[in-house]
């Protein structure tokens, strides 16, 4: 279950002259969880790397060792859901088994076996006064998280910054509250295993949605907040938060079929793209077929989908194709459903995917090396692939372990956001007694 628009619609009846008790209930809660994770954070940051991997290894252990009680916890939220009428795209993304328990597990591990980011020394120099400086990789601090209903993203997080030597404070959706709840208690009790302090990672209260206002506007507590889901949880997010932000990105991506493309691996990369798993953000939502080859290519293609069970919303000549519209070449579908339109060149479909595209992963599949570079030159997204799936955007499979999100800003983070995306710097600078001259 996504949280919807509605449930970060800040406010909730209060007045604009105050909190609720409740409400104020709950703001000492969320910030008196911020300071203990500032606490936890100062600790964090001067961990080795060794420390760092046991606790992750171990926290791995813990989750393969509680798959029972976290699939029993993840039954009850999807009983919910399903009671609540939540679409088939929305239960798949909260949906855990034994399987996904145990992926969740290896991508700790994964990240355990990745370089500590910390420490790292970006640049450095010696002046001519003699200052010797340096500019090193640091922790961020305390980085809130607010993510739909995918408990995956609870481990991941949890991986993530504490590897980058961050304290973390989750915010999930209800509709996974059960879920997170188990993983969280996982999590916390292998840590104080490991002699590491629980606050490292801690879950907010989602039950009511003011929990997200608090977190977001922690100025002086919170040190960025990363959202991850839905364009209507986003845009809240970004336009109510007084503290920094990485946004993260809907995905609506596209595969632009060239007119030099080798239309069985053409079939093979639209088919991944869309049907390996519709309700990422790294499924393709929009299909282009260039106009020369369209004659052989459109019938072959938008069958292929078919067959498949994509509803393909198009304008063409093709039996079972649902009429499209302007607003479905901006959807981000995340189901079995593909805008596809025919476009006359490469340059009209670079222009379709700059008018449309959310910046997060457009593809080509073309034999042709100035198109496909052309294509790579012009098109402004965080990834941009050639003659391959637009699901190879993710943090595991680029090889970070795992991913805190795919961000489609321009700021610090852009893409997939593994380790070094987590954190800052700061210079340090020695001297031996030098002073600057009046």
């Amino acid at each position: 279950m996504s949280v919807s628009t509605n449930e970060l619609a800040y406010g909730s009846g209060r007045s604009a002259g105050g909190l609720s008790s409740d409400a104020e209930d709950l703001r000492a809660s969320v910030h008196d969880a911020a300071r203990r994770a500032r606490v936890a954070a100062r600790d964090l940051a001067r961990l080795t790397a060794d420390a760092k991997n046991s606790a992750l290894l171990a926290a791995a252990d813990a989750v393969v060792a509680a798959t029972d009680s976290i699939i029993a916890a993840n039954a009850d939220d999807l009983q919910r859901a399903r009671d609540a009428g939540i679409d088939e795209a929305m239960l798949d993304r909260l949906a855990l088994d034994a399987r996904r328990v145990a992926g969740i597990a290896d991508g700790l591990r994964q990240v355990a076996g990745l370089p500590d980011p910390i420490g790292e020394i970006l640049r450095g120099s010696t002046r001519p006064n003699g200052l010797r400086l340096r500019q090193i990789r640091v922790p961020l601090g305390v980085v809130g998280m607010v993510y739909e209903g995918r408990p995956n993203v609870t481990v991941d997080a949890f991986g993530l910054t504490l590897k980058s030597g961050n304290a973390v404070l989750l915010r999930g959706s209800s509709s996974a509250a059960t879920s997170n709840t188990e993983l969280v208690r996982v999590l916390r009790e292998s840590l104080v295993a490991s002699a590491l302090p629980a606050d490292t990672v801690q879950l907010l209260d989602s039950r009511d949605r003011v929990t997200v206002t608090h977190l977001i506007q922690a100025r002086g507590l919170v040190d960025v907040v990363i959202p991850r889901g839905g364009a209507g949880l986003i845009d809240a997010v970004v336009r109510d938060a007084q503290v920094p932000t990485i946004e993260t990105g809907v995905g609506n991506c596209h595969v632009y079929v060239h007119a030099d493309a080798d239309l069985a691996l053409a079939e093979r990369i639209v088919l991944n793209s869309k049907t390996r798993r519709p309700s990422v953000c790294n499924a393709a939502e929009t299909l282009l077929i260039d106009r020369a080859i369209a004659d052989v290519a459109v019938p072959r293609l938008v069958g292929a989908l078919q067959a498949a069970g994509v509803t393909v919303h198009a304008d063409l000549a093709v039996p079972g194709v649902v009429p499209v519209t302007d607003a479905d070449f901006g959807t981000e579908y995340l189901s079995l459903d593909i805008a596809a339109a025919v476009v006359d060149d490469l340059d009209a479909a670079i222009r379709h995917i700059e008018r449309y595209s959310s910046g997060h992963t457009d593809a080509i599949v073309t034999a042709n090396l100035g198109a496909a570079q052309e294509f790579t030159d012009r098109v402004d997204s965080a990834a941009v692939m050639v003659n391959a799936s637009t699901a190879f955007t993710d943090g595991e499979q680029f090889g970070f372990g795992a991913e805190i999100g795919i961000s489609t800003q321009k700021l610090h983070a852009r893409g997939p956001m593994g380790l070094p995306e987590l954190t800052t710097t700061k210079w340090i600078v020695l001297g031996d007694g030098q002073i600057r001259p009046t």
